[in-house]
């Protein structure tokens, strides 16, 4: 069926279903409850355990007992399941699943060739978030399968929108995504343990050093956001001749740091590569 003869989501009365209730599905449905894009009684997923049913219930979230009861109260459906399981899930749904509904997968390393074989249909949204998510500052990717249409995706960007940022990309570039913003955060945070274990050894209080490194990972990141300097010029501009920051600079460059970094990507890069080859 070619996509202009699809049925549009209805914008404002569409409801939203999540077929897997973990931890991401629990930040996407909490950022677009708190966001307002969408209320919480316009939201759905199913669960048999207390715990899982507790956390959506606790912001308004309907919790129903079967996935397919999802299926068919919702207009917008997002997969959010295990890998390992979601085909044997698309396919127990798809008697189901109709052309009337947009699909979205956030299931990491499953191409959108593969969801759309398994579901029947291309009316499908390949979307890859990271854990910042959980903070309201997941960045995310996403790329649009063969009939999905420019007003779905534009659905999906107002949706994960409400969780950080997100970016349109061929899916061919995820699993340089994957190496980049999906294991970025781990790098991160193993720099800021870096700098608040040098603040300790320079004579800092722990808990003041851990303070002071996170706060200024999150304040120099929010400089290259919204700033609109190239960070290069952020570092000239800190960087004064002789003083200490250019000190400090001289001592990262002579450990390969930038170099370090880069081979962190392209190695989690080649890795997502090797693991998720079909």
């Amino acid at each position: 069926m070619a996509a202009a003869a699809f049925v549009p989501i209805p914008t404002d009365t569409y409801k939203l279903g999540f077929i897997g209730a973990g931890k991401m599905a629990e930040s996407i449905a909490r950022g677009v409850v708190k966001s307002g894009v969408l209320p919480a009684s316009r939201i759905r997923t199913a669960h048999l355990g207390s715990a899982r049913r507790e956390a959506f219930e606790s912001f308004g979230v309907k919790v129903l007992d079967r996935n397919d009861q999802v299926v068919k109260d919702s207009d917008v459906i997002i997969f959010s399941v295990k890998p390992q399981i979601v085909k044997e899930v698309v396919l127990q749904l798809r008697p189901l699943l109709s052309e009337k509904q947009l699909l979205v997968s956030i299931v990491a390393g499953v191409k959108l060739k593969e969801l759309e074989d398994w579901a029947g249909h291309s009316r499908f949204i390949r979307v890859m978030p990271n854990t910042p998510a959980a903070v309201g500052e997941a960045a995310s990717v996403m790329s649009l399968g063969a009939t999905a249409t420019g007003e779905d995706g534009e659905l999906i960007t107002k949706l994960f929108g409400a969780i950080g940022k997100i970016w349109k990309a061929d899916e061919k570039l995820f699993d340089a995504v994957t190496g980049l913003s999906g294991s970025g955060p781990a790098y991160i945070f193993l720099a800021i343990e870096a700098l608040a274990d040098g603040g300790v050894a320079a004579g800092l209080p722990r808990e003041l050093a851990l303070g002071l490194a996170s706060q200024t990972v999150l304040g120099a990141a929010s400089m290259v956001a919204r700033g609109g300097k190239h960070p290069g010029q952020l570092k000239d501009d800190v960087a004064s001749a002789g003083g200490t920051t250019i000190a400090g600079i001289h001592e990262l460059e002579k450990g390969g740091f930038r170099g370090t970094l880069m081979n962190a990507v392209v190695s989690a890069t080649k890795r997502s590569q090797e693991i998720f080859k079909r």
